[in-house]
């Protein structure tokens, strides 16, 4: 059984939930309407029912099929906003709302951010000690690999990059701009 996809938007007065339901208005489909909740079912589709986050007017709550989709119009008991179409059961939302508060360990965080800085660290000293500890030759081909190339080039062989001039060649899925 296929699962039916929904969506829905909402004014002061009255939510409207809109059901993908192709050829709706051939297939044998019903929806029931309670106070705080909608019911959907289909041939072919799982039933698709929603506990409302506040009470409808059942009486005042319409529902018309097109060839595409369900369009059910649910009326405002209460005319105010809701935060969303459904209310989760209190066991689900506490655990939700524990899941969005999940508490931070700044002190972890910090800890990693620095020890990444440390490795870059690392990186930045094995350069400088391989120019300080390299030929003239070297060192001369580290500087202009590296200028020539805009950064994206670092080659330590003056035979090849004495040679001509050294192309820039960014990393695969990036694009070099000059400025």
């Amino acid at each position: 059984m296929a699962k039916v996809k929904y969506d829905w938007y909402q004014t002061e007065t009255a939510v409207t939930v809109t059901i993908l339901l192709k050829n709706a208005a051939d297939k044998n489909y019903s929806v029931q309407l309670e106070q705080n909740t909608l019911t959907l079912r289909a041939d072919d589709t799982e039933p698709l029912v929603l506990t409302l986050w506040n009470p409808i007017s059942t009486e005042q709550s319409t529902h018309k099929a097109t060839p595409s989709k369900v369009e059910v119009k649910l009326a405002k008991l209460i005319g105010q906003r809701w935060e969303a179409l459904e209310r989760k059961a209190p066991e689900q939302s506490a655990a939700a709302g524990s899941a969005a508060k999940k508490k931070h360990d700044w002190d972890k965080i910090t800890k990693e951010i620095e020890k990444d800085d440390e490795t870059k660290d690392d990186v930045s000293d094995l350069f400088k000690k391989i120019y300080a500890d390299a030929s003239e030759d070297t060192r001369k081909a580290m500087m202009k690999s590296y200028y020539e190339s805009g950064g994206t080039v670092l080659s330590t062989n003056w035979a090849e990059v004495g040679a001509k001039q050294v192309e820039v060649k960014p990393p695969d899925g990036c694009e070099y701009k000059k400025w």
